[in-house]
């Protein structure tokens, strides 16, 4: 093959040729990406150099956020009188417990609600073909181009007025961070049926299954990778969530964990709220470890790996 009149594998060898000279790296035919690979590692440094500081502080023996005093695990629980008058561990302050129990609550709660629904409108959206099912389509995919602070000042008008008697609270919690969830499932979801085609439902129909037995025995298996995914980062969503709780919470009593943190930061913050934050983190790696190793067990037998299997899911 030539270029412009030039042997290309002919230059490349002459770029690269000794006698030629020295040869700078950015000339080289086969050279590493060494610029690219140093940019991606000094992005990821900068991105979690703050999440590791903050884990730090949350074994910080002092009330201080900033000043390294010691070793210390009462600030997650069981901290002694001494560290009741410092500070309260989480354990020990009803407020910090109450938050982890409600955000950890609204996002299995969203999960179970949002992965159905979400896989149920991939199947109509990718499986009927009509102008409707295009509109539908767009409709159900809003809120995950929708700014997060329209999302949710349109909630809170909607709740308020609309669903007046749901009125704010948990319910309107769950409402919330389902509506926006339900688009990260339906994407992920519908690039995995666009991935795998129509052809092995047909299969199961032409061996004598009807419609919702080849979607029940051979599609929703095939289903299962992206499902997970799904489910994941629904979870993980939720817990992370802020500006959509801040509108939909009502009382003190439905407080998230993220609109916790953002209110305690203004009025002397301690230790605790880092073990908060660090629970939340070990809870959403501990959820993709789950997956993994669910992944792992279908795989056995079959040969691959789960992440291979993860990967697979097209965007």
């Amino acid at each position: 093959m030539t270029v412009t009149g030039v042997d290309a594998p002919g230059a490349a060898r002459a770029f690269a040729d000794p006698s030629k000279g020295y040869v700078p790296p950015w000339r080289r035919p086969r050279r590493k990406a060494y610029v690219m690979a140093t940019i991606a590692w000094l992005y990821a440094a900068w991105s979690l150099l703050p999440v590791l500081i903050a884990v730090v502080y949350s074994f910080n023996d002092s009330r201080s956020r900033a000043v390294w005093q010691g070793f210390t695990t009462d600030w997650y629980c069981c901290g002694g009188e001494e560290s009741v008058a410092a500070g309260a561990s989480i354990t020990e302050d009803p407020q910090l417990l109450l938050a982890l129990q409600n955000s950890v609550t609204l996002a299995l709660v969203t999960v179970l609600l949002a992965v159905p629904l979400g896989t149920a409108l991939a199947l109509g959206t990718t499986r009927w073909q009509s102008r409707l099912a295009n509109v539908s389509d767009g409709v159900s995919l809003f809120p995950l181009v929708t700014p997060e602070l329209v999302l949710g000042s349109a909630l809170y008008v909607v709740v308020i007025t609309l669903y007046s008697g749901i009125g704010l609270g948990k319910t309107a919690l769950v409402l919330g961070h389902v509506t926006f969830s339900i688009s990260y499932v339906l994407v992920i979801v519908r690039a995995r049926l666009s991935s795998i085609g129509a052809q092995y439902e047909t299969a199961g129909q032409d061996l004598g299954a009807t419609r919702l037995q080849a979607i029940r025995t051979v599609l929703l298996p095939m289903l299962i990778p992206a499902i997970l995914a799904s489910g994941m980062i629904t979870f993980a969503a939720s817990l992370d969530d802020f500006i959509i709780s801040s509108f939909l919470f009502g009382e003190a009593a439905n407080l998230t964990v993220p609109v916790l943190l953002y209110s305690a930061t203004r009025v002397a913050p301690t230790p605790a709220l880092n073990a908060l934050a660090t629970l939340l983190l070990v809870g959403t790696l501990a959820s993709l470890a789950v997956a993994y190793v669910v992944l792992r067990l279908r795989r056995r037998g079959s040969g691959g790996s789960a992440l291979d299997e993860i990967a697979g899911i097209e965007m």
